[in-house]
């Protein structure tokens, strides 16, 4: 899958041609303010070819999936599609009917019979069909194999849709599918498709059925008209070869067709399978391979005849009188990025990672500069106290701030913080303090299994059993996560968390605004004396008159240069520079301002698993 990032819009893209078919967007990184929304790149010139959205404040753009191209050894075999997006191998002509490579169908008389195409090659095979269970259902209209009731086989559960792989063999494989009647079990084999590279250029990863072509370098061969290329062999049309002992392919006007025999399952190991002649296709076992035992051994352990054990999360085992047979699950090909708002994980107690939703993460910091559960970023100076966050629908948590002006005229900083859970209530203060339902306590702290409250990292860090979690420095920089749960149930200054930025701005009587003032003020709770002066903004012409420029962007410059480099191709630093800058105007007389922004960013820079050198103690902020 091809990957590219913009940056500045005032730089032109160039699509360079790479090679004889790819395309190879080149160019800067472009910002963006819309978190997980679609952009449209206007100068990307096949633009119906990529997707484009806004990731941690860059445009990232992703071509979209093309098919597997690795079967097409001969150059001429390669074409690209109609809309100029994909190469795509040559497909096969197959009784009068072209079919794309990498389909496969099923004889309409004899739904046994199955057909594919892989490059300009055709490979007829027999399925075999395997029944693990007493009392199968004949089969459906239309399909091959019975069916058994339920998705269980060898102890494992097969999950809906799913595919697991029968006595280690990966070409013997049961799916589940789940219907109104109930789930059901169908086991087959089938014989992998015929490749049309030679035998040095194939390969078999670990726990595939089939082998594959590999290596990009493709020979450019030009056969006689209506002839075949098969690995490095040219067939004359009509004419017959074998490429190995269980294959049978004729030439037939451009397209190699070849009969492939499907072997079926044995019960013995590999290790003792035996062929007969050197020209038999499948192997089998010799009548002394057969333990007639009551007991298995696996992995030093011994099982008597019927019993169950799993291996691990993936793999489970049978003892079938001293067999053991084993069902491993089959996890999909999957890549190893996720959308927006989603994470590669693999699920305790399940064995293949999947795409899930990312925790919610909204962070406050400096003159209080806000990025929401869903990435809106936006700076609201109120003096009082604001709801931050809550759970408006289960109504299971709220969390509180209060700001503090420190006798400026425009600003204000976060001083309080009260997290509130059920009879539970949690105060954070200045350096740290922490107090519990009104108690003054020392960190660390557990109560039971709903509390804990640690330091870690200069913070003190705070987690409930609900999932709600809160980082605090002391100082000004706090951090929310809530768990993917929450999504669209949540209200306040972090946002509704609903994957959309756009709306976060939905003030409490459920209106969307632009105006962070407006916003802001209306999740204002208490009454007036919960406001540092007056929660009216006081009009002042200069508020950065104080500071020079020359001196604020000096200050904040270390966002921008090396030590966090590492960091800047996954998280745009431009709004925290900003927010920095705003730090500044009105910083106290002896207080370092400017580290709060570099305090946010290097913990979203942590969260996206970049490592950063001792910042604080290069910028001065480790006494801040």
């Amino acid at each position: 899958m091809d990957r590219c990032r913009i940056i500045a819009a005032a730089v032109v893209w160039l699509l360079l041609p790479v090679g004889m078919f790819a395309n190879q967007l080149r160019g800067y990184p472009e910002s963006c303010v819309n978190e997980g929304e679609i952009v449209n790149v206007v100068t990307i010139k096949n633009m119906m070819c990529y997707t484009c959205l806004c990731k941690n404040g860059f445009v990232e753009c992703v071509k979209d999936q093309c098919p597997d191209e690795q079967g097409c050894y001969m150059l001429q075999d390669v074409f690209v599609d109609p809309k100029g997006c994909c190469r795509r191998c040559k497909g096969c002509v197959y009784k009068g009917v072209l079919r794309d490579s990498g389909t496969e169908w099923t004889d309409p008389d004899d739904p046994c019979q199955v057909m594919s195409c892989k490059a300009g090659v055709v490979t007829e095979t027999r399925m075999q069909c395997i029944t693990p269970c007493q009392q199968p259902y004949p089969p459906k209209p239309g399909t091959c194999c019975p069916t058994c009731p339920g998705c269980r086989v060898i102890g494992q559960e097969v999950a809906a849709w799913r595919n697991v792989s029968l006595y280690d063999d990966p070409c013997l494989t049961c799916h589940c599918e789940r219907s109104a009647a109930g789930p059901a079990l169908t086991c087959s084999k089938k014989a992998c498709p015929v490749l049309q590279c030679p035998s040095s250029s194939m390969q078999i990863l670990p726990g595939e059925c089939c082998p594959r072509c590999v290596g990009k370098s493709r020979k450019l061969m030009d056969p006689p008209r209506g002839a075949c290329l098969l690995g490095d062999k040219i067939t004359p049309s009509g004419q017959e070869t074998h490429p190995d002992r269980c294959t049978e392919c004729t030439c037939a006007n451009s397209t190699v067709v070849c009969k492939r025999e499907t072997c079926p399952p044995l019960d013995c190991p590999v290790e003792k399978q035996t062929f007969s002649s050197h020209n038999q296709c499948c192997p089998q076992c010799p009548r002394s391979a057969v333990d007639k035992s009551e007991t298995c051994k696996d992995n030093g352990k011994i099982y008597t005849n019927g019993d169950s054990w799993k291996v691990d999360e993936c793999k489970s085992c049978l003892c079938v009188r001293g067999q053991v047979q084993c069902a491993q699950e089959l996890c999909p090909s999957i890549s190893s990025s996720c959308p927006a708002n989603m994470k590669l994980r693999t699920v305790p107690g399940s064995c293949c990672p999947r795409c899930v939703p990312m925790d919610g993460v909204c962070t406050v910091f400096g003159d209080p500069h806000y990025r929401t559960f869903d990435g809106k970023f936006f700076s609201f100076q109120g003096p009082c106290k604001y709801l931050l966050s809550a759970d408006c629908v289960g109504r299971s948590f709220s969390i509180r701030v209060t700001n503090d002006a420190r006798n400026s005229k425009n600003s204000a900083w976060t001083k309080t913080i009260s997290l509130r859970i059920g009879n539970l209530k949690v105060n954070l203060g200045d350096n740290r303090r922490v107090k519990i339902n009104g108690q003054r306590v020392s960190v660390p702290y557990k109560r039971s299994n709903d509390l804990t409250i640690s330091n870690t990292n200069d913070t003190v860090l705070v987690e409930t059993r609900i999932g709600v979690s809160v980082v605090w420095d002391g100082r000004g920089f706090l951090e929310v996560s809530v768990p993917s749960r929450y999504k669209g149930s949540l209200c306040g200054l972090c946002g509704n968390f609903n994957s959309v930025p756009r709306d976060d701005m939905t003030t409490k009587n459920g209106q969307v605004v632009l105006d962070p003032q407006v916003f802001g003020s209306s999740w204002r709770v208490g009454g007036k004396n919960a406001c540092s002066r007056s929660p009216k903004p006081v009009v002042q012409s200069s508020p950065c008159s104080r500071k020079g420029p020359r001196i604020r962007e000096r200050m904040c410059k270390p966002l921008r240069q090396r030590m966090f480099v590492a960091c800047h191709k996954k998280l745009n630093p431009v709004n925290f520079f900003k927010s920095c800058l705003t730090d500044m105007c009105e910083c106290p007389p002896g207080r370092k301002c400017y580290c709060e922004a570099m305090t946010a960013y290097a913990h979203n820079c942590r969260r996206l698993g970049v490592s950063l050198p001792d910042w604080r103690t290069m910028t001065g902020c480790h006494t801040y």
